[in-house]
């Protein structure tokens, strides 16, 4: 298996982990509403449910670790990063209630997370000496 087999294991990975993220995070209303109306009590979410925030934060930082260890373009490794640093924060803030952040807040980096996996998967593939996993 050559390295760049590897990092597009990585970029699937990432791809199908935020998508996961992102319909998770699109659900969550939906299924308490319907909580709520078939139960008056407790309109928490569950500890369980909440955890699985922190499962596809921590496969996201593993796909992107290992998809930015490879040489790349610099714009898109900071792009990667940042992307996984606000969705961490906004994550832990839902769960720390710190600041009042709009809901639709998460979809954004969970969204630029994808965008990007695709972006390496899809573009930078190299063929010559010119390509996208070049420094800079």
């Amino acid at each position: 298996m050559n390295t760049f087999s590897i990092s597009l294991n990585s970029d699937k990975i990432g791809i199908i982990s935020s998508t996961l993220c992102l319909a998770h995070c699109i659900i969550t209303p939906f299924i308490f509403i319907v909580k709520a109306c078939s139960n008056t009590c407790c309109s928490e979410s569950p500890i369980w449910w909440h955890s699985i925030d922190y499962l596809f934060l921590i496969i996201a930082f593993f796909a992107i670790w290992h998809t930015t260890t490879k040489k790349m373009k610099h714009w898109l490794k900071i792009s990667f990063w940042s992307s996984w640093f606000l969705l961490l924060v906004v994550i832990l803030n839902e769960s720390l209630k710190v600041f009042h952040f709009p809901n639709y807040l998460l979809y954004i980096p969970a969204f630029l997370i994808i965008t990007l996996h695709f972006y390496n998967l899809f573009f930078c593939k190299c063929s010559n000496e010119k390509c996208c996993h070049k420094t800079r």
